[in-house]
């Protein structure tokens, strides 16, 4: 038995290529714990790294969260396009200011049948002329004001709910490819090294020395990770497109996110109560406050509906030549309707339903705005005790476990099934500790947007 054992190991040449190649990745597990935090002295960015063999396109954008956003305020077109149309809203203010135009009216007999002269002028003519203007009652002119400026105002909030929106996107994104990143270096690493194990069983394939189930398992492993990481490219690039697209960065540009990583873990769900929590968010939330503006809005349209059931004023003055009782008519006058079959009485309801509508919807708005702030500190408290909980010395005692299980299966003291298993449960557990560092992430980015504050 020993005899055949040490021929075996003298015609398996790669097989020790094999262990090599292991070795060198049970020593990387280090980089995934230092990225999650979890080694003193270690950042974030060092499980940034790209493995062996892996490239980034030539034009790659590295870029922190504060460059990120700066550069997001100043090229993103949707908040462009509403900026324009903040403007478009000032600029119905100074319509809204504007009084009628007087109207001119002017007219002279085109042919006189006595005299068989065309357009006659002086005693053989006629002419008219009226010069009248419209004069609103009941206060239009100020109510169309202060419409105009609640719509304004509305566009305003509507703009910084965008900008709320967008970079709470913007924030989400940029750590979520952070963390996604790092999880696929993880499949690429166990991927290059299965794809090594394959091509060395391939070489010793029909000697002998490699069982057929091994050699299946082993593919049968690989085209699982394979798919698996697939998958999660498609993911990474996806997420990317949609920050690409709130940066308004070029297609080909890969974005790289580089977080601050004192920051980040300095982060305490304990440093603002849920009462201030609260206040903030009744204070700064944009979309209450366009609630808020929705009801007021509704009020001014009520009190505008009601002026329209008072009849403007027409005021005018006249001159006829020949064709009144004298000649040289001089007149002045007034006109207004008589509102006694249409009082604007539809249009009133109308606007007296919307306030209850919009009353309505800002008190929904505002419960919906306390349960969203109690339920994101709820998470980022158990999130924070998620990450917290972790053992540090887990690193430690998970590497010294890895040598062990490499060295047994070396010596054959375990199987493949057994090998495998080991390292499906490094990749699972790596994948979750990311997953627990980017949850524990975005639950304070949900604070931040549901209090509309960069509280963190």
């Amino acid at each position: 038995m020993h005899s055949n054992w040490g021929e075996g190991r003298r015609k398996l040449p790669l097989h020790r290529l094999k262990f090599l190649y292991m070795g060198n990745r049970l020593r990387s597990i280090g980089f995934v714990f230092a990225m999650l935090g979890l080694v003193p002295g270690r950042s974030y960015a060092q499980g940034y790294a790209q493995s062996p063999g892996q490239s980034l396109p030539a034009d790659t954008l590295s870029i922190g969260l504060d460059s990120a956003e700066s550069m997001f305020v100043r090229q993103n077109l949707q908040l462009l396009a509403q900026r324009y149309n903040v403007s478009a809203q000032e600029a119905l203010i100074l319509q809204a200011r504007l009084w009628p135009n007087p109207n001119l009216a002017f007219s002279t007999a085109l042919y006189n049948p006595q005299t068989h002269e065309v357009l006659p002028f002086g005693s053989d003519g006629e002419i008219s002329a009226q010069l009248s203007q419209l004069v609103y009652l009941a206060g239009k002119r100020n109510k169309q004001i202060l419409i105009a400026k609640a719509n304004t105002k509305l566009a305003e909030y509507q703009l910084f709910d965008l900008l709320r929106t967008l970079k709470y996107t913007l924030r989400t994104d940029f750590y979520n490819i952070y963390y996604l990143r790092a999880s696929a270096a993880v499949y690429d690493e166990e991927i290059q090294a299965l794809q090594k194990v394959v091509t060395a069983f391939n070489e010793q394939q029909g000697k002998g020395y490699i069982a057929p189930s091994e050699v299946v398992r082993v593919k049968a492993q690989l085209y699982s990770l394979q798919s698996e990481y697939n998958d999660l490219v498609n993911q990474i690039n996806d997420t990317e497109s949609e920050l690409k697209l709130i940066l308004q960065v070029k297609a080909a540009t890969y974005v790289v996110p580089v977080p601050d990583t004192v920051m980040v873990s300095a982060l305490d769900p304990g440093k603002y109560g849920l009462t201030a929590l609260v206040d903030s968010a009744f204070n700064n939330r944009t979309d209450l406050q366009i609630a808020r503006e929705n009801t007021e809005i509704s009020k001014l349209q009520y009190n505008y509906q009601k002026s329209l059931a008072v009849p403007d004023l027409t005021l005018s003055l006249a001159y006829d030549q020949q064709g009144s009782y004298v000649n040289n008519f001089s007149s002045i006058g007034a006109a207004i309707d008589l509102p006694f079959l249409n009082h604007n009485q539809g249009n009133i309801r109308s606007a007296r339903t919307m306030i209850a509508f919009n009353d309505a919807t800002q008190k929904s708005t505002e419960a919906t705005v306390q349960e969203n702030v109690y339920r994101a500190l709820q998470k980022a408290y158990a999130n924070q005790k998620l990450y917290r909980d972790i053992d540090p010395a887990f690193l430690t005692q998970f590497d010294t476990l890895s040598r062990a299980v490499l060295q047994n299966y070396e010596r054959r003291n375990i199987g493949l099934l057994e090998f495998l298993d080991f390292y499906d449960a490094y990749k699972t557990n790596t994948l979750q500790l990311n997953n627990i560092a980017f949850n524990r992430v975005s639950a304070f980015e949900d604070l931040n947007y549901y209090t509309g504050t960069n509280l963190y």
